[in-house]
């Protein structure tokens, strides 16, 4: 990795962003403001209100503004610089995604990490660097943000949706509370998408003080000379067993199920733009079938993340090791498994999210309309349903939510699941580094296209209406008359 601790050039960065700003006045972006203004109750409602601002919502709101639609707001419950996994929950050292992938640059050189990175610290570091810091991810993102001055608004919280007619209703609270309202609203919420931590059955009802989900807040320096316990194999039980030892940890155990450890990553191997652009209209079986296989061959934690953990000799990889049971003994956990009964003083349970988001409060209202892959798309015949893939939202086109029951919430249309829910209909667009560029142009093309068609009257009027010539009559003489007596002669 190269070695990024010298102090940054700001002169070089400087030169960036004016390179950035000459290339916005050439490319004419943002675009000119072109929405008609709308408003309910004498207040403006908003065009689009973006629900989180790590990642996948910046790209969503640069986009939005890049496109002329500038009466938009991204709102994060995290505090400024703390949006999204990277400097929070995420604990590895490094991304596993190549340094090269543009990520959210929207298609403009000027805007991508690289272009960052090498106008700070020069092309010979870039050449040596071999992956992504994590925090270093994260500071790009603050730059992405600041430079392209995205409207995010910090420390607010989306509590609940209600409707007023087309409109959207969303309930704040923190840094800014109360009701407002919006035509189109997008859930740019990362991971977790629409649910939450996949929590196993056999954690269910034990003392929350003897254990935690990889992506709580979690006190490692508490687990010094502690017996520990991780549940799982992938990149995040990699990077939790990790930290736990390097802050002390007595012992380090991983739970692997699995009789051998995944070794490729698959759907790396087959990437390409035609299955960025080709996943969403592809027929449903075939997408059950990549994703299903996905899931059952499972993605193998990094390389170096591995050998994180395997340095040190505190560590052990139980494999062919399933949990049977788990209770409290104290102040500890007793542990049956295939392997015989294990004893541990605390468990990380890295078991991932799940797609189920009817225990979200905050989706309370929308969440018994939203109609399921289960609810008709998936077919038997397309193999066993896994329960990962049958909860995922069945989507339309422009990542909008469909309707249960067609008729009983028809503002469903209006509302875009912009985020690892999107899975199983879009393609991994909408969750990753690789394609969020190409899911963002995707959600906007849409929502532009249905602003558009929801205003026409409006549109056509402004077309009447438009009286600015562009001739003013006296380019040319009139020849009428001169014709009328060569016609007579």
């Amino acid at each position: 990795m190269s070695d990024t601790t010298t102090v940054p050039n700001p002169e070089g960065l400087a030169a960036l962003e004016a390179q950035l700003a000459r290339d916005f006045d050439y490319l004419e972006l943002p675009a000119k403001p072109w929405v008609p203004e709308h408003c309910s109750d004498g207040k403006r409602v908003r065009d689009v209100v973006v629900i989180g601002a790590g990642m996948c919502g910046l790209a969503a709101t640069a986009k939005l503004v890049l496109t002329g639609i500038t009466n938009v707001v991204a709102y994060d419950a995290a505090p400024e610089g703390l949006e999204g996994p990277w400097v929070t929950f995420a604990r590895m050292e490094t991304l596993r995604s190549p340094k090269s992938l543009t990520g959210p640059a929207l298609g403009l050189p000027q805007l991508t990490f690289r272009a960052w990175f090498t106008a700070q610290w020069g092309a010979e570091a870039w050449q040596s660097l071999d992956k992504i810091p994590r925090t270093q991810w994260m500071d790009y993102l603050i730059w992405y943000r600041n430079v392209l001055n995205l409207p995010v608004r910090n420390g607010v919280k989306m509590t609940g949706i209600s409707f007023e007619g087309d409109l959207i209703g969303i309930d704040l609270e923190g840094a800014e509370t109360g009701r407002v309202y919006t035509r189109r609203l997008v859930l740019a919420t990362g991971r977790s998408g629409l649910g939450g931590f996949a929590v196993p059955d056999f954690l269910q009802g034990i003392d929350r003080t003897l254990w935690a989900h990889s992506a709580d807040d979690i006190d490692f320096d508490a687990l010094k000379g502690k017996r520990i316990a991780v549940i799982g194999a992938g990149a995040s039980s990699m990077d939790n067993a990790a930290t736990a030892l390097e802050a002390g940890a007595g012992a380090v155990d991983l739970l692997i199920r699995r009789k051998e450890m995944p070794r490729i990553n698959k759907m790396t191997g087959v990437g390409s733009q035609g299955m960025v652009h080709g996943m969403l209209p592809l027929a449903d079986h075939w997408k059950w079938k990549f994703f299903d296989y996905s899931a059952a061959t499972q993605t193998p934690p990094p390389h170096s993340s591995t050998l994180r953990v395997s340095r040190h000799e505190n560590a052990r990889f139980l494999l062919d090791c399933g949990i049977v049971s788990v209770a409290e003994d104290g102040k500890e956990l007793l542990i049956e498994t295939t392997q015989g009964r294990l004893r541990y003083d605390y468990l990380i349970a890295a078991t991932g999210f799940t797609n189920n988001f009817d225990g979200r409060p905050e989706f309370a209202t929308i969440a018994p309309h939203i109609r399921k892959w289960s609810d008709g798309r998936y077919k038997p015949d397309m193999g066993p349903p896994r329960e990962s893939l049958v909860e995922a939202p069945d989507l339309g086109p422009v990542f909008e939510f469909r309707e249960k029951v067609p008729g009983e919430c028809p503002q469903l249309r209006h509302i875009h699941c912009f985020n690892d829910a999107a899975m199983l209909t879009h393609g991994k667009v909408s969750g990753d580094i690789p394609a969020v560029s190409a899911g963002a142009d995707r959600l906007v093309r849409g929502i532009a296209a249905s602003l558009f068609a929801e205003d026409i009257e409006t549109h056509y009027a402004n077309l009447v209406a438009y009286d600015v010539p562009e001739l003013v009559g006296d380019e040319w003489t009139d020849s009428t008359p001169l014709l009328q007596k060569e016609t007579a002669l």
